[in-house]
């Protein structure tokens, strides 16, 4: 963190907003048993451990974790999963990253996704930045933030305490 990066989301607000996702994703699957939450690897991961708990705690729902690892540089290459694809086929879905930049990775982890017959697919990002290139959008988002192209938003775990910036 440099000083002219500006935090925007601290620990506690972080942990607010992923409380009422977590809430979203259980009223949009109030008819289901089981569900898998996906994070996209890295903190999109972190962040879909973070709403498992939750999920789990605040609903009767089952909750299968996921993680999805995409090459950022190269979405097209072969996509792996941590569950096999009969572990999520027929079921609902939730796609988890940190920030919603071009939409690249998201697209590119929907489309996996659908490769298998599915009930339904949302997703979530904890910041929108609203520069998309392809037509995809977050379901429920943490923060919509609107950036110039030149500035990057960047979601840091550290050992006892996270935070989104702007850099």
């Amino acid at each position: 963190m440099t000083a002219s990066d500006t935090i925007i989301l601290d620990k506690t607000q972080i942990s607010h907003k992923l409380r009422r996702i977590a809430y979203q994703i259980y009223e949009s699957n109030t008819k289901e048993e089981e569900i898998v939450i996906a994070g996209i690897y890295e903190n999109g991961y972190i962040l879909a451990k973070k709403l498992k708990t939750i999920v789990e705690s605040i609903s009767p729902l089952k909750v299968n974790l996921c993680k999805v690892i995409i090459d950022k540089k190269k979405p097209t290459n072969d996509i792996e999963t941590s569950i096999k694809s009969e572990n999520y086929m027929n079921k609902s879905i939730v796609l988890v990253d940190d920030v919603l930049h071009s939409g690249t990775t998201l697209i590119y982890g929907v489309k996996h996704f659908l490769e298998v017959p599915i009930k339904k697919i949302k997703t979530v990002v904890l910041v929108d930045r609203n520069h998309k290139n392809f037509p995809i959008k977050a379901d429920f988002k943490g923060i919509s933030l609107s950036t110039s192209l030149n500035e990057n938003v960047a979601v840091v775990f550290e050992k006892n305490n996270y935070y989104a910036l702007l850099e």
